[in-house]
């Protein structure tokens, strides 16, 4: 992680360096290598402010926070960073689209549900017997459950095969 810490309109500190640098620096266990951290402490008049750009792996965080000591706000800019990280992290999470078990299992089968758990995302997966049904009783299937996938075992192919609800309301069908 590369930090730099710039001082605009004040004498230059090492013990304001190194407690930025400490304070910012608890960024790095959110993000993934190479980190540049840019840090601007400016005093004008009787605002203290500070200001922080961060790039990592395509996130861009920017932040300033302003008060009348320099260290407190150094204190709220990291805190505002891992906020702002924190939730960035999290929207791309979401974005990624993890899978989540809900609504009811397939009529008939036996069902068993894991979770795996990684810093980066939560998938829940699940095992199941599926039983052989036709493409009309796995629509009839679909609608009365809450989920928007089916996989099942299509009857008159014998292949397992995939029923998913689309967005624009009509149905998919996946068959292997």
């Amino acid at each position: 992680m590369q930090i730099n810490v710039t001082f605009r309109h004040m004498e230059p500190s090492e013990r304001v360096r190194a407690y930025a640098e400490e304070k910012i620096g608890r960024i790095k266990r959110y993000l993934v290598e190479p980190i540049e951290v840019n840090i601007v402490l400016t005093t004008e008049k009787f605002r203290q402010i500070a200001e922080v750009t961060i790039s990592s792996n395509g996130l861009n965080i920017n932040a300033s926070e302003e008060t009348e000591d320099i260290l407190s706000s150094i204190d709220l800019l990291a805190d505002t960073v891992e906020a702002q990280i924190k939730k960035q992290l999290d929207k791309n999470r979401r974005k990624k689209g993890s899978l989540k078990a809900g609504g009811k299992g397939n009529i008939g089968s036996s069902m068993e549900m894991s979770s795996v758990f990684d810093e980066e995302e939560t998938i829940i997966s699940e095992t199941y017997d599926p039983k052989p049904i036709d493409v009309e009783e796995a629509v009839l299937q679909l609608n009365t459950t809450k989920r928007d996938v089916l996989v099942f075992v299509n009857r008159t192919t014998g292949k397992i095969s995939v029923l998913y609800r689309r967005r624009d309301g009509y149905y998919g069908l996946i068959e292997t």
